[in-house]
């Protein structure tokens, strides 16, 4: 499973989701599913915006975690 810590270098950044949707080029809408971890994918160009934008590397904001093979 992938964990998407969008929020947590947002907060860092102190920077708005409004803010931050504006400047990658996304809604607002798309931009809480990809906080929520509600997406099911990412393009490439997004996730580089992103990271630009923040001054981040993929790896600050997607993480992966093995699911538990009982839950």
């Amino acid at each position: 499973m992938i964990i998407v810590n969008l929020d947590v270098m947002m907060a860092k950044r102190k920077i708005s989701s409004n803010e931050l949707a504006e400047k990658i080029g996304i809604t607002n809408a798309n931009l809480s599913i990809l906080k929520n971890n509600k997406g099911k994918a990412i393009r490439f160009s997004t996730l580089e915006r992103i990271c630009e934008v923040l001054d981040c590397n993929p790896g600050d904001i997607l993480e992966y975690k093995k699911e538990d093979a009982n839950e």
